[in-house]
């Protein structure tokens, strides 16, 4: 069974927000701690979700405690990617397919307090260290394709 998920690249100015996640706790029987990885917001859609633009903002708000943000683009290219073994077997899902926003930041940085017990922190990267912070190979990947095109002042 596949997952189906939305997931941000989330900008201000020159810096990205990156979460830091600890736990997986949104797949159904998956409450596990895990050692800690840095990753773009990114979370499964919910069956009470209208669209996919309905499900990052609630995401959004669920991992950094955040409604400051202005959708620019929904990305053609999705993230995709294989649960290992024991994600898979615990929750049924095998593989994730994320659909991707690009977003901006538009609060002053008070109100990024995660609300969600699976995230410990949420951090501005400078845009060079993004993908040194990354944790998974795939996402850093992604990252890189990217065409930024939009206002990066």
């Amino acid at each position: 069974m596949v997952r189906n998920a939305v997931g941000a690249i989330i900008f201000q100015g020159t810096k990205f927000l990156l979460v830091h996640k600890v736990k997986i706790s949104s797949i159904k029987n998956a409450n596990k701690n895990i050692k800690g990885e840095w990753d773009f917001p990114k979370g499964g859609v919910e069956e009470t979700d209208k669209d996919l633009e309905v499900a990052i903002l609630r995401e959004l708000k669920e991992e950094t405690g955040s409604t400051q943000y202005k959708l620019i683009k929904r990305l053609d290219e999705v993230l995709s990617f294989s649960f290992d073994e024991d994600i898979a077997k615990r929750t049924g899902f095998k593989k994730q397919i994320t659909t991707m926003f690009i977003v901006e930041y538009v609060g002053d940085g008070s109100d990024l307090i995660p609300l969600d017990c699976e995230i410990k922190e949420v951090k501005f990267i400078n845009f060079e260290d993004v993908l040194e912070r990354l944790t998974h190979d795939i996402t850093k990947d992604y990252f890189k394709g990217i065409p930024f095109k939009f206002n990066r002042d």
